[in-house]
């Protein structure tokens, strides 16, 4: 009888979920915006990414605990201008053909006097490096509300096609609002 008590309980405790408060969002090119701006001497351009698919789970309401993994199709990327888009698929930026997808994945989420600090693994081309900028989080009545603009170093992950010509740091925008 105590064996068949134990075998229950151990039932019991493996179908309750570990993280009952944890909310988990999907992410979508319709309601996570991953934009940039990329700037020359004589101007700028903008643009972004149409297509992603992702997850952010946040535990207890947590925004330290807020975990994220998304995959950016290349290929849906766009600009403000059809041939620079062109140029942006091609081997001297996100060579799209042989690097179909750009990852971030966090690894930590702290808080700071104003907001948060996200930190988390950028793939790009497939190389991966880690990449830390300030974000505002909210969660509140099932919608969670991400916002950060940064600026990363393109040469890093292997873009140098332009340099001296084309600024190598890109700021990048960020904005989620995504409901349960």
């Amino acid at each position: 009888m105590p064996r068949i008590l134990i075998a229950l309980s151990l039932v019991a405790a493996l179908a309750i979920p570990a993280s009952a408060a944890d909310t988990k969002y999907a992410l979508t090119g319709d309601n996570t915006k991953v934009t940039f701006v990329g700037k020359k001497p004589d101007g700028k351009h903008t643009g972004g990414f149409g297509k992603l698919t992702g997850s952010a789970t946040i535990a207890g309401g947590d925004p330290t605990k807020l975990e994220v993994t998304v995959d950016i199709e290349t290929e849906s990327i766009f600009s403000d201008d059809a041939k620079l888009t062109g140029h942006l698929k091609n081997a001297d930026f996100f060579d799209v053909k042989n690097q179909p997808k750009a990852t971030f994945k966090s690894t930590k989420v702290e808080k700071g006097t104003a907001g948060y600090t996200v930190t988390g693994d950028l793939t790009l081309l497939g190389k991966t490096k880690s990449v830390s900028f300030p974000a505002t989080i909210t969660e509140k009545d099932g919608k969670l509300e991400v916002a950060a603009t940064f600026a990363i170093d393109r040469t890093q992950w292997g873009m140098k096609y332009g340099q001296g010509k084309i600024d190598d740091k890109v700021d990048l925008g960020i904005k989620v609002e995504a409901k349960k």
